[in-house]
């Protein structure tokens, strides 16, 4: 069975499941080696970052394991946990979107959350979004994973953008972020040394809020989601040239998770 062209409407998804059954068909038994990303990506008709989140998600199934510098690997039946690409949510869970197609929605959205909060803000809540930053330093600086302190400076600024519907939807982004997609994504891209470059955007975005300069405001978000996203884009072999951006969590499944 030859791999098809795919659209693009929950594309990651659409890949996994071309993927998954070809290997239930046995087109790759379990022990062998999928064919490289690129080559995936150029029959499937699609990019690099799009396969690798399909990759991604069988792993989190069970179905593969990634060896970061060596490839990817089917399992045998035993290992797969018999979940979809998402386990047990539905079909309209926030765990459901693909983490680079979440990004791209950010870039747009929460720039404009930004700009609006450069117009809106008050003190207290200029207080909360350095509380955030602060928050986030500490973690960084105990070599802790910033999350917590990440997650509360976005919220700050979109608690002050004076819309409820854009604070509810920024809250839904990071309701995605828990999902164990993005989870074991984040363990293979992030480390110090992106973690200490969003830090470095987040005080641009803070220092522009502060300004009150909504325009400033909306290019320091937006550069900042840009250069997130190209980060979660980058190469396995980057992705590994750090130890600490390799997934721990999960060492007694398929692979580790930080």
């Amino acid at each position: 069975m030859p791999l098809q062209a795919v659209e693009s409407q929950r594309l990651y998804r659409q890949i996994a499941e071309q993927l998954r059954a070809l290997i239930g068909q046995g087109e790759w038994a379990p022990g062998s080696r999928l064919p490289a990303e690129r080559d995936l990506a150029r029959q499937l008709g699609v990019s690099r970052p799009s396969v690798r989140e399909a990759l991604i998600a069988l792993e989190v199934e069970g179905r593969v394991e990634v060896r970061v510098g060596s490839g990817i690997y089917v399992l045998p039946p035993a290992a797969s946990n018999g979940k979809g690409t998402n386990g047990a949510h539905g079909p309209d869970d926030h765990a459901e979107w693909g983490p680079l197609e979440l990004m791209h929605a950010r870039e747009l959205v929460e720039a404009e959350v930004a700009a609006l909060a450069a117009r809106h803000a008050r003190k207290p809540q200029l207080a909360a979004m350095s509380q955030a930053l602060a928050q986030m330093q500490a973690q960084a600086d105990a070599g802790e994973v910033p999350r917590d302190g990440d997650q509360a400076f976005h919220e700050a600024i979109a608690g002050a953008c004076g819309n409820e519907v854009l604070r509810d939807t920024v809250r839904g982004y990071w309701q995605a972020r828990h999902g164990p997609l993005f989870a074991r994504m984040s363990g293979y891209f992030e480390n110090p040394a992106s973690w200490a470059a969003a830090l470095t955007e987040h005080r641009q975005v803070l220092d522009a809020i502060r300004a009150r300069d909504p325009e400033a405001a909306r290019e320091a978000m937006q550069g900042h989601l840009r250069k997130a996203t190209r980060r979660y884009s980058a190469s396995w072999r980057r992705a590994s040239a750090t130890p600490d951006a390799r997934p721990t969590e999960t060492e007694t499944t398929t692979r580790r998770q930080r």
